[in-house]
């Protein structure tokens, strides 16, 4: 039975208890009523209270139990059904609460693409978007939202990706540039070929986590139990010294009914609830409310280089010629126009470099490639060849610890491309941050070379540095940080990342464009290509927490000075009753607090 049947049962019988009562002139009728309602409700809740006991927790629930049990027992029925109103209305009311504070994480769900227009033979076809695959044409429509992953490959448009980045700024794509899944379309139509299927697809992969993140409730609890102890020991020795003092039972009575354990059962969940909600609406999915409680309390954090501290594609660096009759321009357009049709990561940076610098391309005959050694082909009857140093010419000896192509015209060596990975511009200002946040040990974990990754790091502000790392060593570091310097947070985004995401204290995805191995390892996905979100996630979990904290004790402070006025006598069980719903209202509107942007 829902949260919200029980309320209206409750409610349900209290009106016939009340008609019994005042219009039939049964009383016993109407006694009856409750002790039945009553019954009903406390054995349900004795028994929640035994299964919890059971796991090793400890609850509030007993405080409750004893308030229905001892308002019967002297007589005070109706004070027992406002007991009873006030704890079905109480989980209610979280119900609601926590559907409006995780209202964000759902609107993903509402707007996940069913349908793809695909290209066959230049006609449309409406297909599942579970058909699509890799490679197949798709046409987007002006204000579709769309389907796939995919690169333009006709038109210019806007794309609205608020929804997955919280950027609210509409984004100009053109020919080329990658489209993500959930995206909303503007004003003209463009046609993508697709990427990734659905399944693997940017939107598909967020509503996963948002389906992890719904059905993970917030593990808070644990730290309500801790007030929890001494709040059930002040209660029943206020209500047992005024019992004692004023040896009249209903005494205890009227104590024990403005001893409302809300405070501790409801607010803290919803304010975890709220800030995992405000947290998507800034682009990070947090997964659990236990998260939350980490993040805000992180004392070490590692970071992954590439694609994390750094953009994660390479830039052209340098370009050298050697032979006086090759220019620095003549080599950049030799190379880039055999690259043009190389699918290799660097190829692909090498073409959009020398477009950018206003080079046109060659036209290239007899193009031919070895996968992992290079590519060559004739430019004006010339061979060239474009790769690694053996491949190219054996003359050649590479430079260690840097990334380069290498040209020969007619088998002659004639210079070299130098690629670097450009360093975030956001990098530097969030370390920064973060050691204002308190974090006080940072670390940087990469495969790459040490003269690399040192260069990295001093520009970024890390100064330990963890060079040449498996995926094993990576493990190996963490777990050891989550020993000594615990709770430890872990940022990467590639697939050799996820292992070290899943062993850290929490495992923080860059989402954007990492693979979907890490963000499924992790407890946190930015979904944003920008690593400052880190910061913000931390400082959206601080916030969080001391607005848990809050809402718990405001709850626990207004029913201890409740109870102390009642122990006088001068709260009738009743009125005692009414007032226990005017705690839980406060102290869930308090929790509420932690939906809203400073």
């Amino acid at each position: 039975m829902t949260n919200l049947r029980k309320f209206l049962l409750t409610i349900f019988a209290g009106l016939i208890a009340l008609i019994a009562e005042f219009m039939f002139h049964q009383p016993m009728l109407a006694y009856w009523i409750v002790i039945i309602i009553g019954g009903i409700t406390t054995i349900s809740m004795l028994i929640g209270m035994i299964q919890t006991l059971k796991s090793g927790k400890y609850g509030v629930d007993i405080l409750a139990i004893t308030a229905i049990v001892a308002t019967l027992a002297v007589g005070q029925y109706w004070a027992s059904l406002m007991v009873l109103v006030m704890l079905t209305g109480g989980d209610s009311l979280e119900d609601y609460a926590a559907g409006q504070a995780g209202k964000e994480l759902k609107t993903l769900l509402d707007n996940t693409p069913q349908l793809a227009h695909r290209v066959e033979k230049n006609e449309l076809v409406d297909c599942h978007v579970d058909d699509v695959s890799i490679g197949d044409i798709i046409l987007v429509k002006p204000g579709e939202i769309v389907p796939v992953d995919g690169l333009i490959i006709d038109g210019i448009s806007s794309f609205d990706e608020s929804s997955l980045t919280g950027e609210s700024k509409p984004i100009e794509k053109k020919v080329n540039d990658s489209v993500m899944s959930g995206s909303i379309n503007g004003d003209a139509a463009i046609r993508l070929k697709v990427t990734k299927v659905a399944a693997d697809s940017q939107y598909q992969t967020i509503v996963k986590l948002v389906k992890e993140s719904e059905s993970k409730p917030a593990n808070f609890v644990r730290l309500a139990d801790r007030y929890a102890v001494p709040f059930t020991i002040i209660s029943y020795v206020i209500g047992g010294l005024a019992w004692f003092i004023s040896k009249d039972p209903v005494r205890f009575a009227q104590v024990l009914v403005v001893a409302s354990p809300c405070p501790l059962i409801l607010a803290a969940p919803i304010a975890l609830v709220a800030g995992m909600s405000r947290s998507s609406r800034h682009g990070v999915v947090v997964k659990t409310g236990t998260t939350i409680e980490k993040l805000s309390d992180a004392k070490s954090i590692a970071f992954d280089k590439t694609g994390t501290l750094t953009e994660g594609s390479l830039n052209v660096s340098s370009v050298t010629s050697i032979d006086d009759d090759v220019s620095t321009q003549t080599l950049l357009q030799f190379a880039a126009s055999i690259e043009q049709e190389s699918t290799h990561i660097l190829a692909r940076s090498l073409v959009s470099y020398t477009l950018s610098q206003g080079v046109d391309l060659l036209d290239v005959t007899t193009l031919k490639e070895i996968t992992g050694q290079g590519v060559q082909g004739e430019i004006n009857h010339q061979l060239v060849k474009v790769g690694k140093a053996h491949y190219v010419a054996t003359s050649i000896h590479s430079e260690r610890d840097k990334t380069m192509i290498y040209v020969s015209i007619n088998d002659k060596y004639v210079g070299n491309i130098e690629f670097e990975d450009i360093v975030r511009p956001e990098s530097l200002k969030t370390i920064k941050s973060l050691k204002q946040l308190g974090i006080n040990r940072m670390l940087m974990i990469t495969g790459d070379s040490k003269q690399t990754a040192q260069k990295i790091g001093d520009e970024v502000g890390i100064t330990e540095i963890h060079a040449k790392c498996l995926p094993q060593e990576k493990i190996d570091i963490i777990k050891k940080l989550t020993q000594t310097d615990s709770p430890a947070i872990m940022v990467g985004d590639g697939m050799n990342d996820a292992p070290a995401l899943a062993m850290a204290d929490v495992g923080i995805a860059m989402g954007a464009h990492g693979s979907s191995a890490a963000s499924e390892s992790a407890d946190a996905v930015i979904l944003k290509d920008d690593v400052s979100m880190v910061t913000d996630a931390i400082e959206i979990s601080k916030d969080t927490m001391k607005i848990a904290k809050q809402s718990v004790l405001i709850g626990i402070f207004i029913c201890i000075i409740l109870m102390l006025i009642a122990s006088l006598g001068v709260i009738p069980t009743l009125i005692g009753a009414m007032l226990q719903e005017v705690v839980d209202t406060v102290s869930i509107l308090s929790a509420l607090r932690a939906r809203t942007d400073k």
